[in-house]
């Protein structure tokens, strides 16, 4: 759990401002410490875990209990509160995986004009397409095996995915022979751990050709509030309309893209990197 400093640093603004800023930091700390192991706490266990004294957790908590961000449930013991509950049924917050990434997905396919696709993890080493957007161009990749589970080391997505999980999980399926999709597919287990070391360093995936032939994929890992990989975004592209330049472009942006999604979702840097220190975000 993160430590929040009881003091503030920002110089830049205004000693009001800064304190109103670091209220709303320190607030959120206590929020975050609330979780399905962990749904009461008392002021001691969340001082401990925020870092912030006994006098200040007690004084925030008197704040956000009036405005129905925690409940009290027992003596000095906290929960989280009902108008966090309202936020959640009000629409305002995407309820799926796919509602949350649409709009990601529409913006990348504005871009380039190339299909995008939202690949969910199942975990066991598969993962399926879960929706598509597909690019306007007459030559473009379209997906017709939407739900259908797909091994990992088959496409960039998967490796994207496989790139991003933790490292006992991520040598587990190293460990497991690998069927060869097409004449492109990687299959030495010592390459396949290259591929996905380069894809930890980048921030993004490559196959050309690994699954569909003449088929170029681009795809990042998405997280969530969990701070674990649940899929990837990707973009694929005919290899006829693929440069080195453009693909290194590609990559970038959906990198970029893939985190904006992760941080909608509830990811953050510090949470990720605590179970994958060395993969690029964003």
């Amino acid at each position: 759990m993160s430590k929040t400093d009881d003091s503030a640093d920002d110089s830049s603004v205004g000693p009001q401002r800064r304190a109103g800023v670091q209220s709303i930091d320190r607030a959120v700390a206590i929020l975050r410490c609330f979780d399905g192991r962990s749904p009461e706490l008392g002021i001691s266990e969340l001082a401990r875990q925020t870092g912030l004294s006994t006098t200040t957790v007690h004084r925030l908590l008197a704040a956000m209990q009036k405005n129905h961000l925690v409940r009290q449930t027992g003596t000095k013991r906290y929960g989280l509160g009902p108008f966090l509950l309202q936020l959640a049924n009000s629409g305002a917050i995407p309820r799926t995986f796919r509602e949350a990434a649409l709009p990601f997905m529409t913006d990348l396919r504005d871009e380039f004009d190339e299909t995008v696709g939202l690949h969910e993890y199942l975990g066991a080493g598969h993962r399926i397409v879960a929706a598509q957007v597909e690019s306007h161009q007459e030559l473009r990749r379209t997906y017709t095996d939407i739900g259908v589970p797909i091994k990992l080391p088959h496409g960039g997505p998967g490796k994207a995915i496989w790139s991003a999980l933790p490292q006992e999980e991520r040598r587990r399926y190293l460990a497991e022979p690998i069927e060869k999709k097409t004449e492109a597919t990687t299959v030495d287990p010592v390459e396949v751990e290259r591929e996905l070391d380069q894809a930890r360093a980048r921030g993004y995936a490559t196959s050309k050709g690994q699954r569909t032939v003449g088929i170029y994929a681009i795809a990042s890992p998405v997280f969530n509030h969990t701070q674990k990989v649940i899929g990837a975004i990707g973009v694929s592209v005919p290899e006829v309309r693929m440069t080195e330049e453009r693909a290194e472009h590609m990559g970038q942006r959906v990198r970029e893209v893939a985190w904006q999604l992760s941080t909608t979702l509830g990811a953050t840097e510090e949470g990720v990197h605590a179970l994958v220190p060395d993969i690029r975000l964003g």
